[in-house]
């Protein structure tokens, strides 16, 4: 597999390759559709878990879990915070698709533990309009899973809340540590 580390950066350091790094995507899935096989899966994840996890690049998931193609439900955003678009995933994940299990991965080194709320206050500068979205920035990741857990458990449109659990992932050294929820 070719890392971004291993392909050229053009200006930004966007990765370059005959074209637009979008353009390089296309190309991999055409090869990757040559050879596709339809695994016959259904939409249900066979280990009826949902992932909550950040969007951060160091981070996949399947690799650090021992998880493969169909095992999970995986949900990103930045922080892996649990927003309202989280829960509405979550919901649909359970009381359709039938996950029971919930685990939430937060990590070390986070971009929201660099930026604050104010960040809003910049784009409604720069842009002439506030986001109606929050940052969900914080100084302190286990809280913030603690937190992340707490809505997670208080949801009404949830219908299992019993195995919920919370990690901060070390993104220097692979392990997950577990958050006691207290």
């Amino acid at each position: 597999m070719t890392t971004s580390a291993s392909v050229p950066a053009g200006p930004e350091g966007a990765i370059v390759r005959d074209g637009t790094v979008t353009d390089r995507l296309v190309d991999a899935n055409e090869r990757y559709a040559a050879a596709f096989t339809d695994p016959g899966m259904d939409a249900r994840p066979v280990l009826h878990v949902a992932i909550v996890a950040c969007m951060d690049a160091r981070l996949d998931l399947h690799a650090a879990l021992g998880l493969e193609l169909g095992d999970c439900h995986t949900i990103r955003n930045a922080g892996g915070v649990v927003t309202d678009d989280v829960i509405r995933s979550l919901t649909i994940s359970q009381r359709k698709l039938g996950t029971r299990s919930i685990v939430l991965i937060h990590h070390t080194g986070c971009g929201l533990e660099a930026i604050t709320e104010d960040f809003r206050t910049e784009l409604e500068m720069e842009v002439g309009q506030r986001p109606a979205w929050a940052v969900e920035s914080f100084r302190d990741v286990d809280q913030d899973v603690r937190q992340s857990m707490q809505r997670v458990r208080t949801s009404p449109f949830l219908l299992h809340t019993d195995d919920v659990r919370g990690f901060v992932f070390d993104v220097r050294t692979g392990l997950l540590r577990e958050i006691d929820p207290a």
